[in-house]
């Protein structure tokens, strides 16, 4: 997948010392450019739409309830 693709991706918003990440089921985390409004999904079920901007970081233009 290359930089600058976009994806919808759903897993669990977790919080990591490096900030926040997507735990996708079946394997795999992406780290997230996300707002600090981000942070009242942690831990829930989410739906992430971004911009792969990294090899595991995704700029978050969408993040709700899955």
């Amino acid at each position: 997948m290359p930089r600058g693709t976009r994806h919808e991706i759903i897993g669990i918003l977790l919080e990591q010392p490096g900030g926040l990440v997507l735990d996708v089921a079946g394997g795999g985390t992406w780290r997230l450019d996300a707002g600090w409004k981000a942070r009242r999904l942690l831990g829930m079920r989410v739906k992430v739409v971004g911009i792969r901007d990294g090899f595991d970081l995704l700029a978050v233009e969408l993040i709700e309830r899955a």
